[in-house]
């Protein structure tokens, strides 16, 4: 078939089909492989895991791994969580996230975040769809849960009213594990993640991913070499998608350094970016306009000679914003991606700067991804050139969705 793949486009006209012309990747053929262990045993020469940028607080790779299984260990024989339940993350950005994430997963267990600026009333909504048994979250957050009889695992140990506190996360990394390891079997194709999407075009859909899909998500990110020994800024919210995925596993299996801003602010950004001597941000583009308008007070005030890539998603880059960014910022490369909560970071991307020369587009198709073109009206396949919905398929696609019943 390959023969019949247009060179330049990678679109099959015998198939309908555009194909990714990115190198395939090879996934991993263990059908009782977790993502978590997948992560921990990719190898990599990194040390520093993850820095609170308020704090400076550290947690090196060896320190992380031994909280994982901590914490694991805790959630599994203290707790009772087992393969299948489901524990919503309910706070703002922290070095305790990836912790409970990798965890939670390598239990078999199923992550679901819900957004902090929620109401009590939208978390109950969404809660009442995604049907947690525990909640990890702030004692400041705590409050939202009230009355919902959902157990609670706080980020430090404290009180809080209207809600069953069952531990504290900075207490479980600390405490010895009970030597019991025998825990459920976890299948490749079990839900590991149910993530929220905006719910853009009707109500918010939970978005159902397999261990499967984030690992073909973890292994695609491996695959780009130069990622690896770099210091990120984490100024995206964790609760979303590309913040949960690039900051508490993408990172960690190449063994790059997470700089975790809890919360977004320019100049606290800016500040971080010197300070630890950052490499890569991860930006929307509203955030790239902001650097490019306050570009002189920013490069007189901090220094940013570390900073070398800036990766953007989002929303569309056009050709005005990223040549003002480039003139502002020239030794930064300002490459832009495009995916979904439904691909888990999967979709199309540029990967270098000869690629981002091409102004308004989000790069190449992902590896092992394939897409369709088709008329919203008609359901009919289109060709290159032409307009219409856009339909993924590959390893990284979400199983499906879960709906709101109301």
């Amino acid at each position: 078939m390959a023969s019949l793949i247009d060179s330049r486009s990678g679109f099959c006209k015998s198939k309908s089909t555009f194909y990714s012309k990115r190198n395939p990747l090879p996934l991993p053929a263990n059908p009782s492989l977790d993502v978590t262990t997948f992560i921990s045993s990719q190898p990599h020469r990194g040390t520093t895991a993850f820095i609170d940028a308020a704090t400076g607080h550290r947690l090196s790779f060896s320190e992380l791994w031994t909280a994982v299984e901590r914490v694991a260990d805790c959630l599994h024989h203290d707790i009772g969580l087992r393969r299948g339940d489901v524990v919503l993350i309910l706070s703002p950005n922290s070095i305790y996230i990836p912790v409970v994430s990798l965890a939670v997963m390598s239990l078999g267990a199923v992550v679901t975040t819900a957004n902090t600026l929620n109401t009590a009333g939208e978390i109950s909504r969404q809660t009442a769809d995604s049907n947690p048994t525990l909640a990890f979250t702030t004692a400041d957050l705590a409050p939202k849960l009230a009355g919902s009889g959902i157990s609670v695992v706080l980020e430090r140990v404290g009180s809080t009213r209207g809600v069953n506190v069952v531990g504290a996360v900075s207490e479980m990394m600390e405490k010895e594990p009970s030597g019991q390891r025998v825990r459920d079997r976890v299948n490749e194709e079990d839900t590991a993640m149910m993530l929220y999407s905006s719910g853009t075009t009707g109500p918010s859909k939970g978005v159902i991913t397999s261990h499967r899909n984030l690992t073909a998500s973890v292994a695609r990110f491996v695959s780009e070499k130069r990622i690896g020994g770099q210091v990120f800024l984490c100024t995206v919210p964790m609760f979303h998608t590309y913040g949960l995925l690039c900051f508490t596993m993408f990172t960690v299996a190449v063994g790059s350094t997470v700089v975790i801003l809890r919360r977004f602010d320019l100049h606290g950004m800016m500040a971080a970016v010197e300070k630890y001597s950052a490499t890569i941000l991860a930006l929307a583009p509203p955030v790239v306009v902001a650097m490019t308008n306050e570009a002189d007070v920013i490069r007189a005030r901090y220094d940013l000679s570390s900073l070398r890539t800036v990766r953007c998603g989002g929303a569309p880059l056009s050709k005005e914003v990223t040549e003002g960014f480039m003139e502002k910022y020239p030794t930064v490369d300002i490459l832009a991606g495009y995916a979904l909560t439904e691909s888990n970071g999967a979709g199309a991307s540029i990967d270098t700067v000869e690629e981002s020369r091409r102004y308004g587009s989000v790069g190449l198709l992902a590896p092992g991804v394939e897409a369709r073109i088709v008329d919203p009206d008609t359901g009919r396949v289109m060709g290159v050139n032409q307009t219409g919905e856009l339909w993924l398929r590959g390893p990284s696609i979400s199983k499906g969705k879960k709906t709101f019943d109301y």
